[in-house]
């Protein structure tokens, strides 16, 4: 990944947590002193419409990495992180479709139990993808602690991997 696509999805990555985190908040967590209230706090509204902003563009930035860096990395069975990764990227899915379905769904039982899967879908990609970048950031530390003369099984140099969507990947 270069530093664009990662920018892209951590930014939107922390914006939509955020904001998700946010929103669960200030809809079920926080009381309204004014029984005719029709949000349960100023703030809810804004933690919304900033929800509803970045998670399109999260949708974005994983397909922006999904060629060069998630199937790139499961093709070349690449070893560092790809537990993390592919979780992260198998809770993708169902979140975001339930992420359209709490817009869809009218029944309260219904919307109840999809926003519950959204919430929980949420906060379990951004943890994986948090664990998955401090896999990966250890990974670098060691891979820079081996020297920049010494090599990796297979006679091939140590330092940047083929499967992280650099050129050379796609010529092997």
């Amino acid at each position: 990944m270069n530093r664009w696509e990662k920018w892209c999805v951590w930014a939107t990555s922390l914006a939509a947590t955020i904001s998700g985190g946010g929103l669960m908040w200030t809809k079920y967590f926080a009381e309204s002193q004014d029984p005719w209230a029709v949000v349960n706090h100023p703030l809810q509204i804004w933690f919304l419409k900033l929800h509803i902003l970045s998670s399109p563009l999260l949708v974005f930035a994983l397909g922006l990495i999904t060629t060069r860096h998630v199937w790139l990395n499961y093709r070349n069975r690449a070893r560092g992180g790809r537990l993390t990764g592919l979780a992260s990227v198998l809770l993708a899915a169902p979140m975001i479709l339930t992420g359209y379905l709490v817009q869809l769904i009218t029944n309260q039982g219904w919307l109840r139990a999809v926003a519950i899967a959204h919430i929980a879908l949420g906060f379990a990609f951004a943890l994986g993808l948090a664990l998955h970048q401090a896999f990966a950031r250890e990974r670098r530390r060691l891979a820079r602690g081996q020297g920049e003369g010494s090599e990796r099984p297979g006679g091939k140099p140590a330092g940047r991997r083929e499967t992280v969507g650099s050129v050379g990947a796609l010529e092997t």
